[in-house]
């Protein structure tokens, strides 16, 4: 038996394994979430907010995305601006931009909302122009008005057009105002009020994945 041929051909099949993880590893593309509480999983762990119940869903299919959770419990879309060019430096094939619902809670001018969220998609294209960017829609508080509350709204609806983004128009469908969907304060999902924003999404991360 040849046994430095034998021991040859193992390191031959070692550095093909570790060739094709480093290359299966390049080649792994990245969503990123980037929003206030409601990505973060206010109250929650980690591990039971929306982004990671998309990435469960990814994995189960077998897709080489990596989902990262890039909330900021009480991030308004002014912080996002001055955060953003932190956030990326790293890699982006997939853009959630999941801003604007502190706004709303505070009264802020939608003019400056649009402006500041506009900024943010600014420098997503400038610096990965080929990445996807879906832009989440959010409602502003009853207590504010029909006024405030009516424009407030079509900020994200006119940026969605106005940059031809995909656009979910609001990420708590199916979730805002259910007792059963959220935690005590009436505002932050629950657990299974995280699951059904993570179904809701997806029917928009699908067809671009």
């Amino acid at each position: 038996m040849n046994y430095k041929r034998i021991g040859i051909l193992k390191v031959v099949i070692f550095l093909c394994g570790l060739m094709l993880s480093v290359d299966a590893s390049a080649q792994e593309k990245q969503i990123l979430i980037f929003g206030d509480s409601i990505t973060a999983g206010f109250g929650l762990e980690e591990e039971n907010a929306f982004p990671a119940f998309i990435q469960q869903k990814i994995d189960s299919l077998g897709m080489n995305y990596n989902v990262v959770n890039a909330g900021l419990s009480g991030e308004t879309s002014a912080g996002g601006l001055r955060r953003i060019d932190w956030v990326l430096q790293q890699n982006v094939d997939v853009f959630v931009l999941e801003l604007g619902g502190n706004d709303g809670l505070r009264g802020i001018d939608p003019e400056n909302t649009k402006q500041n969220l506009q900024g943010i998609i600014d420098k997503v294209e400038e610096k990965y122009p080929d990445a996807e960017i879906i832009l989440t829609g959010m409602e502003a508080p009853p207590n504010m008005g029909e006024q405030y509350t009516s424009r407030f709204r079509s900020v994200f609806f006119e940026l969605a057009e106005e940059n031809d983004v995909i656009f979910m128009p609001f990420v708590l469908e199916g979730v805002a105002g259910d007792p059963e969907l959220n935690q005590g304060d009436g505002i932050h999902p629950t657990e299974e009020g995280h699951r059904v924003i993570a179904e809701n999404l997806w029917e928009y991360l699908e067809g671009v994945l």
